[in-house]
C-alpha cells in the first residue's frame, strides 16, 4: 500500500518546525537545549497530524527519554497506523558549536514496515544503484573497491569513500589510503554521511564504517527511494545490547540486514538542514518568516526533491 501523498506536506511541516526550534540554540554551546527544543517542537507537529503513529526509533526507552521514546503514541488516533523514525537534531555538536552538517530528521511507514533498531552501533555500507552482488559487507574493502571502479568506469584513485572520522575507523582510512581512494571524513551527521552516495553532485561513491544503528535505518528510507545499495549488521558487543536485542525479536546477532529488510514497503523521508552543510542549507529567519531547505522522498510516488520554502513564524 501506498502511503497518501498527502502526508509528504505534514511531515515536512514536522522537520521543519523542528529545525526552526533548534536554530534559535545554534552556537550557545548547550547540545542538550538544542535537541530537547527540536524534540519538543517535532512532537506537537506529530500530535496534530490525522494517523496512529508509534515511534519505533526515537530518543531512546522510556526511562531515557521522556518525549519521543520508542514505543511513545502520536497522532490524533484519527488515522492510518504509521511507524516513526525520529532524530530531532542529528549532529546536536554542530548545533551547539555552530558547526555545519547539524539537520532534522524523520521518516514514516506503514505499520511494520520500518525496522525496530536497537540502540546500538551498527556496521554499514552504502553505494548508488549497482548491480546486484557487487558490493558487500562480507567483501575485503580492496574487492568492493575494486567492483565499483570498474561498475562506476572509473580508476581506484578516482574514488570517494565518506567515512566518519573516528579511531575504531583507523584501518579502514588506512586501508584506503593504500589503495589511493580519496576520502571525506565526518566528524558527525551519520544520516546525511550516507546521503552523499545519492547525487554524483556530492562527489562520494561509498560511504562506510561503524555508526548508529537507528541513523542506519533513517537513512535507509531515502536510500530506498534513491534506489541505492545499502546493508547493515548491528554490533552487539555487551550483555545489556544483547539482551535489548533478544527483547527485540532479533535472534541471529550476527544477520546482515539489506535495505528490503530494514524498510518495507512505501516511506516518506524528510531531512531540515538546520546549519548549512553542502548538501542542505541552513534555517534562516527574517523578520516573522523562516526560510528552510528539506530533502524529502517519498517511494511510491518516486518523488525525491530538495525542497526550499519560506513560511510565517507562528506566535
Amino acid at each position: 500500500m501506498a502511503i497518501d501523498k498527502k502526508y509528504v506536506d505534514q511531515i515536512l511541516k514536522v522537520s521543519e518546525k523542528a529545525a526552526l526550534a533548534s536554530s534559535y540554540l545554534v552556537g550557545k554551546k548547550d547540545k542538550i537545549a538544542a535537541d530537547q527544543a527540536a524534540v519538543d517542537a517535532m512532537r506537537s507537529e506529530l500530535n496534530k497530524i490525522d494517523m496512529n503513529g508509534e515511534v519505533v526509533i526515537g530518543e531512546g526507552s522510556l526511562d531515557e527519554a521522556p518525549m519521543l521514546f520508542t514505543g511513545e503514541k502520536l497522532g490524533n488516533k484519527n488515522g492510518p497506523y504509521f511507524d516513526i523514525a525520529v532524530d530531532p537534531l542529528e549532529g546536536t555538536n554542530f548545533a551547539a558549536n555552530n558547526l555545519p552538517g547539524a539537520t532534522s530528521v524523520i521518516a514514516i511507514a506503514e505499520k511494520g514496515n520500518l525496522f525496530n533498531a536497537p540502540e546500538t552501533y551498527m556496521d554499514k555500507i552504502a553505494t548508488g544503484p549497482i548491480e546486484k552482488g557487487l558490493i558487500d559487507l562480507d567483501f575485503p574493502l580492496k574487492r568492493n573497491a575494486s567492483n565499483l571502479a570498474d561498475f562506476l568506469k572509473k580508476d581506484l584513485s578516482s574514488l570517494t569513500a565518506c567515512v566518519m572520522d573516528r579511531p575504531r575507523h583507523k584501518k579502514i582510512i588506512d586501508e584506503l589510503k593504500q589503495l589511493n581512494i580519496n576520502i571525506k571524513l565526518i566528524t558527525d551527521g551519520d544520516v546525511l554521511g550516507a546521503l552523499y552516495v545519492t547525487n554524483p553532485k556530492y562527489n562520494v561513491d561509498i560511504f562506510l564504517g561503524v555508526g548508529g544503528g537507528p541513523e542506519g535505518v533513517l537513512a535507509a528510507s531515502a536510500l530506498d527511494a534513491f534506489n541505492c545499495h545499502f546493508q547493515g549488521r548491528f554490533i552487539f558487543d555487551n550483555d545489556k545490547d544483547i539482551k535489548d536485542a533478544k527483547e527485540m525479536g532479533i535472534t541471529d546477532l550476527n544477520k546482515k540486514y539489506e535495505l528490503n529488510e530494514i524498510i518495507k514497503g512505501d516511506s516518506i523521508f524528510c531531512s531540515t538542514g538546520i546549519t548549512s552543510s553542502d548538501m542542505l542549507s541552513g534555517v534562516e529567519i527574517n523578520d516573522n518568516k523562516y526560510t528552510t531547505e528539506t530533502l524529502v522522498t517519498h517511494k511510491s510516488l518516486k518523488f525525491k526533491e530538495t525542497i526550499k520554502r519560506t513560511n510565517l513564524i507562528e506566535e
